[in-house]
This record gives structure tokens, C-alpha cells and sequence, in this order.
């Protein structure tokens, strides 16, 4: 508002020096002269209020749009503080799933793990099972064999047994027999002795 008054107070001065500045005039008529700069004067000042008011115009219209701007900003700003707190739960939960996905991805990696580890673990059962297996029907070979060499010895134990009562009764056939021999000789021995 002081810059409108003070350019008022230019363009007056301006006015006046125009005024002023035309001698020639001033001596051709005095009723012309008189008359005309307090014309010249009116229509300046006209001018000048016009001007200033069409000034004072413009800067209120161009504080009400700077206002308007403000406003539209101020809201704007409001928008987007808005958008803001909404957006930040949006945010957490988008790290909360984003940290969920992430869970179930290294759960799902250490079960595929766990499935490797499960599938080399049947596969070696499997191979102990079929070594379990071969010494098994080893073991039954063996047993069926180690049978086999039992009643073989339980039959060479009879048939030792048998031998042993062979020999005895051998010996006690051979003391028998030595017995009679020995009485075979004395009856000889007195049978020569007589004749």
C-alpha cells in the first residue's frame, strides 16, 4: 500500500513539473493559462487515482491470489499429510508381509532341507536294510550249517562213546582171552609134566 502512494505522489510530482515546464503557453493567453494547467492538473490527478486505484486493485487481487495459493497449499499440504498417516500403516504392513514372505521362504528352504536330509536318510536305511537282510540269510546259513555240525558231533560224540565201549570190551576180551591162553599153558605144562 505505501509502494501505490508513493508512486501517486511520483506521478503528481511528474504532473506538476509538466505543468510547470510549458512557459509559452502562459503567454499567449492567461485565461487559456489559468484554465489550463488546472485541467492538465485535474486530468492528471484523475489519472493518477485511476492509476492508483487500478494499482490498489491489482494488489488485492494479487494478495487474494497469494492468499488462494496459500490456501490451496495449506490444503494441499493437509492432502499430503493425510496421504502421509495413511500410507505409513500401509507401509508397516507392507514390511510386515514383506518380513512374512521372507519367514516362510527360509521355513520353506529349511523344510527342503530337512526333505534332502529325510530322503538321504531312507535312502541309507534302505541300503542298511538291504545289508541287514544279506547277513541275515548269512546268519541263517550259518545257523542251519552251525546245526548241521552239531548233530555231526553229537553223532561223533555217540560214535566215540561207541568206540570207547568197542575198546573196552576189547580190552576185557584180550584179558580173557590172555587168561585162557595163560590156563591153556599150565594145563599144557602139566599135561607134559605127567607123561
Amino acid at each position: 500500500m505505501k509502494i501505490i502512494w508513493g508512486l501517486c505522489l511520483l506521478f503528481l510530482a511528474e504532473g506538476l513539473r509538466a505543468v510547470h515546464a510549458a512557459p509559452g503557453r502562459r503567454r499567449t493567453s492567461e485565461v487559456k493559462d489559468r484554465a489550463a494547467p488546472k485541467e492538465e492538473v485535474n486530468i492528471l490527478l484523475f489519472g493518477i487515482v485511476l492509476f492508483s486505484e487500478s494499482l490498489n486493485d491489482v494488489h488485492e487481487t494479487t494478495e487474494a491470489k497469494i492468499e488462494k495459493i496459500r490456501q490451496t497449499l495449506r490444503s494441499h499440504e493437509e492432502t499430503l499429510e493425510k496421504l502421509k498417516r495413511q500410507t505409513e500403516p500401509a507401509a508397516e504392513v507392507e514390511r510386515q508381509i514383506k518380513a512374512a514372505i521372507e519367514s516362510l521362504q527360509a521355513q520353506m528352504a529349511k523344510q527342503r532341507a530337512q526333505i534332502n536330509m529325510t530322503k538321504d536318510w531312507l535312502a541309507s536305511v534302505e541300503q542298511e536294510e538291504v545289508e541287514l537282510q544279506t547277513k541275515v540269510k548269512k546268519l541263517e546259513m550259518y545257523l542251519n550249517t552251525s546245526i548241521s555240525i552239531k548233530e555231526l558231533q553229537k553223532r561223533a560224540e555217540e560214535q566215540s562213546n561207541t568206540l570207547k565201549g568197542l575198546q573196552h570190551w576189547t580190552q576185557f576180551q584180550k584179558e580173557n582171552i590172555e587168561t585162557q591162553n595163560e590156563q591153556l599153558s599150565k594145563l599144557k605144562m602139566m599135561s607134559e609134566a605127567k607123561t
